[in-house]
């Protein structure tokens, strides 16, 4: 555990000293970048912990909106975002008169959530914000200490009752989902033919959708062998394409894959590779464009949390037509039907094909994006760069998500028309968000 807090900690180095030896008073932190190092350690942890891509996202959504529900009384008429979601109901209000340090609040309101949402990875919270609590006592009198604590711990609390309505641990009893033998329909892929995860992901409560069903996807191309037929054209495409990829291409697919836990194989033996998920890299995203433009500790929260809704509802909508057409992936139509010794570039994730989940979390976070920082926002990705070693250039969030979704059809994962239904999914789920919170 002492590698995941290494780059958490790093602003905190050399000057957080918890022995009692310290004479001169600690260097005050930056606000902006308290928000920021909160939200990388939980990054950290989530792939140290293995999340599942659904439910990271729910980690993300529920701490990112206690953060902002916090922070946002720094800037005075701030409206609420919970407010506006679904379920939450009032949110507390500070005390007037009286003196707080938000920033303060809005870090014990996110690790309140954090805690409680299950992550594993103790030792690494009580290490982190025990350093950050120590500099704030440094700064502020014991009462604006005490009742800034407070605050952010009533806000946690609020924001977690909802989360206990949320459908989350009815979820967990579900038995296993092993897929069907009927023709075209999703079975575990190899090589581990794992069981489909978060089967029943529709059955959560949305931040904003009507139901999960709100923007269900035109019915995808009806299985066939017939070789004019959309269905094996599509699966052609996939085996010609991965036959024949490019440097290029295969650069592509490596970068967006964002496989949470790769399982690698080495003769007789196998070990884990964790990874960032997709949703924690389009939080990065949203961090760099906060970087980038200087952002204030509200533009800050607020990035973050419309960002997680984003990914939590499309999330939603795009598991919610998984597993009602439950398509069959393309490693398992090729080794049937043309080459039983192929496998994809990239691994196969357990779970069905249509849509495609980058496709519709991509689009729906980048819509979002560009609404808050603009449609013409270039930057450099260097999301992540500490752990696959690979950054890339965008000219735009949506460049950006586009380049995302069509990595699943160089990956080998996915046919054209489930990257193409996930995107146009993922796009409507965005603007709904940012009509319903932003607009309004």
């Amino acid at each position: 555990m002492k590698d995941l807090l290494k780059t958490a900690l790093f602003l905190f180095a050399g000057f957080i000293l918890l022995n009692g030896c310290q004479q001169k008073k600690l260097p005050k932190l930056n606000d902006a970048e308290i928000l920021h190092q909160n939200q990388d350690l939980l990054t950290q942890i989530i792939i140290y912990d293995v999340f599942t891509p659904p439910v990271a996202s729910r980690i993300y959504v529920y701490s990112s909106l206690a953060s902002y529900e916090a922070i946002r009384f720094s800037k005075e008429g701030t409206a609420s975002i919970a407010e506006k979601l679904n379920a939450f109901g009032k949110m507390p209000q500070p005390e007037k008169n009286k003196k707080y340090d938000f920033t303060l609040a809005a870090t014990k309101a996110f690790f309140t959530v954090v805690r409680n949402v299950k992550v594993f990875s103790v030792d690494s919270l009580n290490s982190y914000e025990e350093s950050v609590y120590t500099n704030f006592k440094e700064y502020l009198d014991d009462s604006t200490y005490q009742r800034s604590v407070a605050f952010g711990d009533t806000i946690g609390k609020t924001i977690l009752a909802r989360a206990k309505t949320d459908g989350y641990l009815k979820s967990r009893g579900k038995p296993k989902y092993l897929g069907s033998n009927d023709a075209g329909k999703w079975r575990p892929t190899p090589p581990d033919y794992s069981d489909g995860i978060e089967w029943c992901w529709n059955t959560m409560k949305p931040m904003t959708l009507d139901s999960a069903s709100q923007f269900t996807p035109p019915p995808p191309p009806q299985f066939s062998k017939d070789a004019n037929s959309a269905f094996y054209k599509n699966t052609m495409e996939v085996y010609t394409i991965a036959k024949n990829l490019t440097e290029e291409q295969k650069t592509i697919a490596r970068y967006w894959d964002d496989n949470p836990f790769v399982i690698e194989h080495a003769g007789h033996m196998m070990f884990g590779n964790k990874k960032i998920t997709p949703g924690g890299h389009w939080m990065g995203i949203a961090a760099i464009a906060a970087r980038k433009t200087n952002a204030g500790v509200v533009k800050i929260a607020q990035g973050y949390t419309m960002t997680s809704i984003a990914l939590y509802d499309a999330f939603i909508a795009c598991w919610d037509e998984k597993y009602r057409s439950a398509v069959i992936r393309p490693v398992t139509v090729i080794d049937d039907w043309m080459d039983k010794t192929w496998l994809p570039f990239l691994q196969t994730p357990p779970f069905p094909e249509y849509t495609s989940g980058h496709s519709t979390i991509t689009a729906s976070a980048s819509s979002v994006l560009a609404y808050l920082y603009g449609d013409n926002f270039s930057f450099q990705d260097t999301s992540d760069l500490r752990y696959i070693g690979m950054q890339r250039h965008f000219n735009s969030f949506q460049e950006a998500a586009a380049e995302a979704s069509i990595s699943r059809v160089y990956g080998g994962i996915h046919y054209r028309s489930g990257v193409e239904a996930g995107a146009a999914q993922g796009k409507k789920v965005g603007a709904f968000i940012i009509e319903k919170i932003l607009k309004k």
